[in-house]
């Protein structure tokens, strides 16, 4: 029994160890201009499939092809925005009304952070914007979730505007 107490105080210190290990570095912050730079990115963002969140009437890949397929997030975080709530619901409509499609969530984070913490931000990223499709009755089985960290930027840059565009995640329509 004192075994097992000692294993399950091991067990949590190095738990909390590991969260440490994964916290951010606390060498930048957001602000207003970082705020700012996101919105920039948004309306930068309409080459990207930003649509105008019109419903998904008959069904089919016509209806989803203007609807937006790029979410973005702010910094250090893994909150689905409300602006994108109303594609994401047409994306949602579109695959529970067509069971045998399948959708790709990538999750992306800027280049600030470790590698290992990033990975699990893009992951959470995705993660989030699965949960919303399955509360809008998405089958889990025509989700796939996967986590690029900073491995793939979409802008190249070191400064808040590229970091904006970054901290995404893209919505692939895959076939089986």
């Amino acid at each position: 029994m004192r075994a097992t107490n000692l294993t399950k105080a091991a067990a949590l210190a190095l738990t909390v160890v590991w969260a440490a290990g994964c916290s951010t570095t606390g060498t930048t912050s957001d602000s207003g201009a970082d705020a700012a730079a996101a919105g920039a990115g948004t309306g930068a963002a309409s080459a990207q499939g930003v649509g105008t969140g019109a419903g998904v009437s008959g069904g089919s890949m016509q209806d989803v092809a203007n609807l937006r397929t790029v979410f973005y997030f702010d910094f250090d975080k893994s909150v689905v925005k409300a602006e994108g709530f109303a594609d994401l619901e047409a994306h949602a409509k579109y695959l529970a009304l067509n069971p045998g499609a399948s959708i790709r969530l990538e999750g992306h984070a800027d280049e600030r952070g470790t590698r290992e913490y990033n990975m699990a931000l893009g992951e959470r990223r995705a993660k989030a914007i699965s949960r919303f499709l399955q509360v809008n009755n998405v089958n889990a089985d025509q989700l796939e979730v996967i986590s690029y960290g900073e491995e793939k930027p979409a802008v190249l840059g070191h400064d808040r505007g590229s970091w904006s565009q970054n901290r995404r995640v893209e919505l692939k329509y895959v076939s089986r």
